[in-house]
């Protein structure tokens, strides 16, 4: 990502151990009295999102409406690695996942984080040793992860997506594929009338017990024959079920917003990048039968293929027809014309609602 790339678009205890001004509420745009008061900068603000199979990181700085990010990082550490079998991280995947939590740590201390917050998500709800693994972070890296659930997850997730809503839309249903489990949002118009990133209008979610890197471990993501991906799709339909039934309605104007690795990679094998471009994919919008050309195409190639097709990598190849299972089931579940394609989530959410806590945008 871009140093100072323009970006549009919380509380809790996961921050870094050494950020400035921690517990205070940060400067605003104008410090002093009189006509000679100096402006100084907004501060920097952190977030960082370590899921089941990734860890990332985005800095910020508020601007009148949104933020700006100064720095990013993202990494595959598949924390999440055997844990369906042994309910445990084993000790490959905390090492994987300190390493990268420690390059996060300094990119922090490079940028003066004022206030950051720092969210371990489905893979350290379920495991039993997630406590430990959040100590040794702690003791190695210096820096406190809070454990978040899943209405959380979901509630973030939103509030970072919410600038994609199409404002002519009657309702949104919002998803997160994630590695460990996806989170399924219902969204009503979008409430503006405020100054920053508008609020999402949260009429329901749910959190499905399943995710690429568990359904891959089960079924295997190397060789995926029609029949394991209508088996992947099956058990991915069970649990959209009971929130498909519990939202029934018209989705005339309706349109779908997904955010995850699975989407942006459909988006990005769709534009024939041949090269990642957050760019061009994130706020892109893809037909339902555009989709579904992505998705053969993707079930007709070889696993080499795909490790070779430059927005999968040879890191993701084996998850990625299980997130297309995932989405073609939440596809039949709710069969909206439209999906808009987001490059954003979590992160983003976090710090939305940090920002919001500080009234950085009430003193702009």
């Amino acid at each position: 990502m871009d140093d100072e790339a323009p970006h549009g678009v919380g509380r809790g205890n996961g921050r870094a151990r050494r950020p400035a001004l921690r517990g205070r509420r940060p400067p605003t745009r104008q410090e002093g009295r009189g006509d000679g008061a100096a402006e100084r900068p907004y501060p920097t603000y952190a977030a960082l999102d370590l899921g089941t199979n990734n860890c990332r990181l985005l800095i910020a700085r508020p601007t009148a409406d949104g933020f700006r990010v100064v720095d990013a990082f993202s990494r595959i550490v598949r924390l999440g690695e055997g844990l369906a079998a042994t309910r445990r991280i084993g000790e490959a995947a905390i090492a994987r996942a300190v390493e990268a939590l420690l390059i996060c740590r300094d990119k922090m201390r490079v940028r003066q984080v004022a206030r950051a917050r720092l969210i371990a998500t489905e893979v350290c709800r379920a495991a039993e040793n997630a406590r430990a693994f959040c100590a040794r972070v702690a003791e190695q890296a210096g820096l406190e992860l809070e454990i978040v659930d899943s209405a959380t997850e979901a509630r973030l997730a939103a509030t970072g997506c919410t600038e994609l809503v199409d404002p002519a839309a009657s309702g949104v249903i919002l998803f997160d594929i994630g590695g460990g489990s996806c989170e399924l949002v219902r969204l009503g118009r979008t409430n503006g009338g405020r100054r920053g990133p508008p609020a999402p209008e949260i009429v329901g979610w749910a959190s499905l017990p399943v995710g690429v890197v568990t359904l891959a471990e089960r079924y295997g993501g190397t060789v995926v024959s029609p029949e394991i991906y209508h088996a992947m799709m099956t058990e991915v339909a069970s649990f959209v079920e009971k929130f498909a039934h519990a939202h029934a309605c018209d989705l005339n104007g309706f349109h779908m917003l997904g955010t995850s690795g699975t989407v942006t990679t459909i988006a990005g094998v769709y534009l024939r990048l041949k090269r990642y471009d957050r760019r061009r994919v994130d706020g892109c919008w893809l037909s339902d039968a555009q989709i579904s050309t992505v998705v053969a195409e993707l079930m007709a190639m070889s696993f080499a293929e795909r490790a070779a097709n430059p927005c999968i990598g040879f890191e993701r190849a084996d998850l990625v027809l299980a997130g297309c299972a995932i989405l073609d089931a939440i596809r039949r579940a709710f069969p909206c014309q439209r999906l808009r394609v987001a490059d954003r989530g979590l992160r983003e959410g976090m710090l939305v609602e940090m920002m919001r806590k500080d009234r950085v945008w009430e003193d702009g």
